[in-house]
């Protein structure tokens, strides 16, 4: 299969993760599925005209398409036009390539939440009018039309994510590549449910403060970062604590909380990604499917019943009481 992968508006954010992906690598895995690299920006050795004559034959249906991949949001700004970024040495806004390009495509994947959904480069005032492939925010619709749909039926693929996994875009590629993605794999945001059907809180490493409600007050601190420091694990799709990133990380177990960057709007929380919204003292952003009343009689069982070791250590940078040994009966 012939993949494209161009690169709009972002920090470039995603392909430096994909490049992270180990054993097998990147270019190993794509081999592997039969997938050749018509173009990539970064892996590429090829520029300049031979690029756009690769592009414009892509255009003319005279080179097969069948992965066509976009990482980063689309501007489309000023005033419709796209020409806030052109794609260098075409004359031709990237909007413009990237609605040529994508009907001829047998499949579309948006790579990261900027592509998705707008991401991070939508934050704020969103000056350059961007937005993500079918998605503008949580609203259908964006550079492709609602009713878009490739050449198999399916919607625009959204691998979201800041950055995303590297283990979420090439199993995406390497299941379509085996025509074993459909729709019936996608959640309502298009996102594969092979990683959206988890919860970032799965696997947590902090999962045992969480379950006593022994909460951190700092980052520095081991506890729970739920009830004062913004994490919204609990919340978030991913299953970042189940393949931990490079092996061996997340954003949890690196003691930073969980923003929900596979979901749309995530760039604009309304207040500090490391500050929990309370009312009356009550966090607003509980657990998903977990009825406020059911949560907050819980919560307080369990802090009633908080071991003295999970209390102590919740708010310490390090671990100082130990579990305790306990001795077998003679």
């Amino acid at each position: 299969m012939n993949l494209l992968w161009l690169q709009a508006s972002g920090c470039g954010g995603c392909t430096m993760s994909l490049l992270c992906a180990e054993d097998p690598d990147v270019f190993d895995s794509l081999q592997d599925a039969g997938i050749e690299t018509l173009w990539h920006p970064a892996f590429s050795a090829s520029s300049g005209a031979e690029v756009r004559g690769l592009l414009e034959q892509i255009e003319q249906g005279k080179i097969a398409l069948d992965l066509f991949c976009v990482e980063g949001a689309i501007a489309r700004g000023p005033r419709g036009t796209g020409r806030f970024q052109m794609l260098s040495g075409t004359g031709r806004s990237m909007m413009d390539w990237v609605t040529a390009l994508a009907p001829r495509a047998r499949h579309v994947v948006a790579v990261g939440s900027c592509a998705a959904f707008g991401g991070v480069t939508t934050a704020g005032d969103n000056p350059s009018d961007a937005a993500g492939l079918q998605y503008e925010g949580a609203h259908d619709g964006g550079i492709l039309p609602v009713g878009f749909r490739d050449q198999t039926g399916l919607p625009v693929i959204n691998v979201a994510g800041c950055p995303t996994h590297p283990g979420w875009v090439l199993e995406t590629l390497m299941l379509l590549a085996e025509g074993t993605l459909g729709a019936d794999g996608l959640d309502s945001f298009a996102r594969p449910r092979f990683y959206a059907d988890h919860l970032v809180h799965h696997g947590c490493s902090k999962n045992e403060f969480y379950e006593y409600k022994a909460s951190a007050t700092a980052l520095s601190e081991l506890g729970c970062m739920m009830e004062h420091l913004g994490c919204v694990g609990t919340q978030a799709v991913g299953d970042c604590n189940i393949r931990p990133w490079n092996g061996s990380g997340s954003c949890t177990s690196g003691g930073y909380p969980c923003i929900n960057c596979t979901a749309p709007e995530f760039e604009n929380p309304r207040h500090s990604f490391t500050q929990t919204p309370k009312i009356a003292g009550i966090p607003v952003g509980l657990p998903t499917d977990m009825p406020k009343a059911w949560f907050m009689a819980l919560a307080s069982l369990s802090k009633a019943a908080t071991p003295h070791r999970l209390a102590h250590n919740a708010t310490s940078d390090r671990l100082d009481v130990p579990p305790g040994v306990r001795k077998p009966r003679s």
